[in-house]
């Protein structure tokens, strides 16, 4: 089907014929009086469902990628797709998703609620504000960062704290580089200290982190006192714990902790919570909202951000560790134009085909498809269908994947829907009735930070090692000295290449990892290497996404994808 013959991402959505949120809580044999109502199409599910006994006999479906084209490969939209295949061919499933952060709707990407006909439903208040979780997020950041200067501040109560080390910034849910490196105070002393301080966008926060990582309201606050906030004068680690903070900021979160419940367009149930990105966090949804997939359904559906090598490897060696959960299959996405971009095409021609470009792009897949295989499981590759795509490349894709005991099965989920990924549910669902696959993390977390990061960088990105520099090492010494050693990594890192250079594509070889610094969320329970130049404030593109957008008088918008 030719894209321009279809309707928009939005009008899809708009026309779609939506069911009142308690047809699809009977759908889940949920009592609609036992959920938080968000008008007629959202509501918030009671953390009390989660059924421990139903979750170790339901089967827990990871959806990742290759290492993407600016774009993005379509994982959402394939994971929603696979899960409307499922279903019919009745395999009860829940897709589990992340939430869209208001950035990138507003910059470059688009939002985040699948595409064509495999999109969860109502797309505009899903991209947009929907149950208001990022703002609880960025508000009780934000108690906490007024917290430690008011303490700074005060005369009274101080704590100590030495301005120069605060760790803690404060954040909002947009791209806005002039953020990035501010100064506050200024104005008298009335106003504060004066001290440099910037601004992350809301899903870098370690709220959403802390949010994502909690097994329940109880494992929050906890999570939420471990905050580091930064040393005082003599030396001594502060923690939000300290200014008596975690209270304030659990009941600013006390709504956004529970999983949201809405649908796709062929009217299954879906879960959204939580939005951390890949490259600069876990990038994960939370592990209360799986866990509820998992309570309610046979099956889940989840993904993970950016190529396998970000978002699966936490997905696998963090949340799943720390979680108790216990992947079942991995659905690898591949486009042929990632494959085009790996084998050399400029952007202005990844729509034009190239089985030679393919050939030599395939050499990233198949280190992905390696990469899966170190934690047990033997992947399935989803061939997400383009207008563009030609029989012979797709040919050559099955072909080389069968050569690696790999099945590849188009989806085309975007154009038709569940319809589209019936074969890929098929191709699914035989693997997991064979048993064939069997979990295991990378690496123990008793292992020195040192070695966890070599681990990571050797087998998944393909390094030769990692090297830090002097003050990435005087950061180790800091975490090792705050007893945080046994912690896993969750690397920084980007999201166009397995290297720490973006201009690295499909299979490098013969580089060295390079952290540049460290960062630790000692809440949430992971210390972060940076590996190159990563910022958690993105800015906005010459043409941002907002400008091609628009609102009527009876409240219709356009151009929102």
């Amino acid at each position: 089907m030719e894209k321009n013959t279809v309707p928009s991402d939005i009008e899809i959505a708009q026309q779609a014929d939506i069911q009142h949120i308690r047809e699809i809580a009977t759908k889940l044999n949920l009592d609609y009086e036992e959920l938080d109502s968000y008008g007629k199409y959202k509501a918030k599910l009671p953390l009390d469902l989660i059924d421990e006994e139903k979750i170790s006999k339901s089967k827990l479906i990871l959806v990742t990628a290759l290492t993407p084209t600016p774009a993005g490969e379509g994982k959402t939209t394939v994971s929603i797709g696979l899960s409307e295949g499922m279903n019919r061919i009745g395999r009860q499933t829940i897709v589990v998703l992340r939430e869209p952060s208001l950035g990138p709707v507003f910059g470059i990407k688009g939002g985040a609620a699948g595409g064509g006909y495999s999109q969860v439903i109502p797309m505009e208040d899903i991209n947009l504000h929907f149950t208001g979780d990022f703002s609880a997020v960025e508000k009780a950041n934000n108690l906490l960062a007024a917290l430690i200067d008011n303490n700074i501040q005060s005369k009274t109560r101080s704590l100590g704290i030495d301005p120069r080390t605060v760790a803690w910034k404060r954040v909002m849910d947009m791209n806005d580089r002039a953020l990035r490196d501010i100064v506050i105070g200024l104005g008298g002393t009335a106003n504060g200290m004066p001290r440099q301080d910037g601004f992350n966008i809301t899903p870098a926060s370690e709220v959403m982190a802390i949010l994502c990582m909690a097994k329940d309201f109880a494992d929050l606050k906890e999570k939420l006192g471990n905050i580091f906030v930064g040393f005082t004068f003599d030396k001594k680690p502060v923690y939000a714990r300290d200014l008596k903070a975690e209270d304030a900021m659990a009941i600013l979160l006390k709504d956004a902790v529970k999983p949201n419940l809405v649908q796709t367009l062929e009217g299954n149930p879906a879960i959204i919570h939580g939005g951390p990105f890949a490259n600069i966090a876990q990038g994960t949804n939370t592990i209360i909202a799986t866990k509820a997939g998992l309570s309610l359904a046979d099956y889940v559906v989840t993904e993970a951000g950016f190529g396998a090598d970000l978002g699966a490897e936490k997905f696998m060696n963090i949340k799943c560790v720390y979680g108790g959960l216990h992947p079942d299959a991995v659905v690898l996405v591949a486009t042929i134009k990632a494959l085009r971009h790996h084998g050399g095409s400029p952007r202005q021609e990844y729509d034009v085909p190239s089985l030679e470009r393919v050939q030599k792009g395939f050499e990233n897949l198949e280190k992905h498809i390696e990469n899966i295989r170190k934690f047990g499981i033997n992947p399935i590759v989803a061939i997400n269908a383009f207008v563009n795509d030609t029989k012979e490349e797709i040919a050559y894709v099955k072909e080389k994947c069968a050569e690696m005991g790999v099945e590849a099965v188009l989806s085309e989920g975007w154009a038709k829907g569940g319809e589209g990924t019936e074969d890929l549910a098929r191709a699914l669902g035989e693997l997991l009735d064979s048993g064939q696959n069997g979990f295991k993390a990378l690496y123990d977390w008793n292992l020195s930070i040192e070695e966890k990061m070599d681990i990571v960088a050797r087998e998944i990105y393909g390094a030769d090692g990692v090297e830090l520099s002097k003050k990435a090492e005087l950061d180790l010494r800091k975490i090792k000295s705050l007893g945080m050693e046994n912690l896993p990594v969750c690397m920084a890192k980007t999201q166009k290449s397995f290297s720490d250079r973006a201009q690295l594509l499909g299979r490098p070889s013969g580089f060295i990892v390079n952290v540049r610094e460290f960062e630790f969320a000692a809440g949430a329970g992971f210390v972060i290497p940076i590996l190159g130049k990563m910022m958690r404030m993105p800015g906005l593109p010459s043409t941002p996404a907002s400008e091609g957008m628009s609102i009527d008088e009876n409240g219709v918008i356009s151009g929102l994808s």
